[in-house]
């Protein structure tokens, strides 16, 4: 069989020829879409769903969430295994599917089932569906710091959580900005047991009583000399005296009582469990890019970058972004490496072909064979939908190194029988 496709290549060179250029185009338009990253994705096909029970400790959590959930997923179709753990306010649940699955079509399934027993659940707990990520999409991290110390944790914090966040998630292929460390302010109502004993009033009336006041309705409209006027009351909170004038009831003289006659109000940061520390120079706030799946790394923080590059000019004085994780400079040494080895690689064949057969055109002949393979596993790899990373190039450069001797050997094969060949 191989004999007849050599004599059939033989005879049809222009085929040949027209079937490589061919080849090597479609390799060369694969390669300039192939994605890129540092590290091979091997992690399963899974969909996790985060739940916020605030307030309640794991064992509560696990009985009225984490449980709940975990065999209401069990129905999931191609879920191979669900895996639920429940922490102080927080259940996660992860669904693994089986090799092979679409991953949005299993969040579609996921989503289907949560919304059936999402009435189960209490009312206080909010689930939602977490990034459509893996556990290799962390390719890009940055902290803000204020070594001048014009702004507090607290402020640093709103500038990543209602500023940066929101700027950097509309980046091609960004799944989510995560933020860590800081402070985020909170309105503080700490409320005297016995004023409210006294006045005989309930904790669950005091926060309906707050609900109430932070709010706005409409009232249709009013037309007046022929105009129409919107009609709208505004009431949402904008300061501590807001709150501390929030009427709760009233007293037997008909006295209204409110929220400051029986609560300490104040601006304080929320309770947290860990912080964010760069370098041990102390706290910082820090951004994390998590990056979609299927996604092509580099092309994904290079296009963070310039975001955050355009994003400078808009900081308060004294605001610094300091990256601290780039996963691109991996990358980038990745490619570098098999550029480098693929070209000692041409390099030690012509060189072999030149010095050993005395023949310049074979030492073209091996060029492009191994060209046209290099092209040919991009575009398998492509079709695979498999990126360009340490493994599979270092897989292309060991495969390189092996049909270097093959091709070597071959075009020596035929010089010897060249010359054995009488000339007619």
């Amino acid at each position: 069989m191989i004999e007849s496709i050599i004599n059939y290549s033989i005879k049809n060179r222009f085929l040949v020829a027209l079937l490589a250029v061919i080849l090597a185009v479609w390799g060369v338009i694969t390669i300039k879409q192939t994605p890129l990253d540092a590290i091979p994705d091997l992690s399963d096909v899974q969909v996790i769903v985060k739940t916020s029970f605030p307030g309640q400790a794991p064992q509560v959590v696990e009985d009225q969430v984490t449980y709940p959930l975990t065999t209401a997923m069990l129905a999931v179709p191609g879920a191979v295994n669900v895996r639920g753990y429940s922490f102080f306010g927080d259940s996660y649940v992860y669904i693994i599917f089986e090799d092979g699955t679409d991953l949005y079509w299993a969040r579609s399934r996921v989503l289907e089932y949560l919304s059936q027993v999402a009435p189960k659940l209490p009312s206080t707990a909010s689930a939602a569906l977490g990034p459509d990520a893996t556990g290799v999409g962390w390719v890009y991290e940055y902290a803000l710091v204020d070594r001048t110390g014009q702004h507090d944790l607290s402020q640093l914090r709103s500038i990543q959580d209602w500023f940066l966040k929101y700027e950097l998630q509309t980046v091609s292929g960004v799944s989510e900005v995560a933020t860590i460390g800081g402070m985020v302010k909170q309105y503080q109502v700490v409320i005297d047991p016995n004023k409210l004993r006294a006045y005989g009033i309930s904790l669950d009336q005091v926060r309906r009583a707050i609900q109430n006041a932070n709010q706005e309705v409409g009232g249709s409209v009013i037309e007046m000399a022929e105009a129409e006027y919107m009609v709208r009351s505004g009431g949402y909170i904008k300061s501590l005296d807001d709150i501390e004038t929030i009427p709760l009831t009233v007293s037997e003289s008909g006295t209204p009582i409110l929220l400051g006659d029986l609560a300490d109000i104040s601006i304080g940061p929320q309770m947290r469990r860990g912080i964010a520390e760069l370098d041990g120079e102390g706290e910082v706030v820090g951004g994390v890019i998590i990056m979609r799946w299927g996604e092509n790394a580099l092309k994904t923080i290079e296009q963070v970058k310039e975001k955050l590059e355009e994003l400078k000019a808009s900081l308060p004085d004294g605001v610094e972004i300091v990256e601290t994780y780039d996963r691109s400079a991996l990358i980038e040494r990745a490619v570098d490496n098999l550029k480098e080895k693929l070209t000692e690689e041409f390099i030690a064949v012509v060189l072999i072909c030149a010095l050993f057969l005395f023949h310049f055109r074979s030492s073209l002949v091996v060029l492009v064979s191994l060209s046209l393979g290099i092209l040919i596993a991009f575009i398998i790899m492509s079709a695979q939908g498999v990126n360009a990373n340490i493994m599979s190039l270092g897989g292309i450069a060991i495969a390189v190194g092996a049909m270097v001797d093959a091709t070597i050997v071959m075009i020596e094969n035929v010089h010897k029988h060249a010359e054995k060949t009488p000339l007619t």
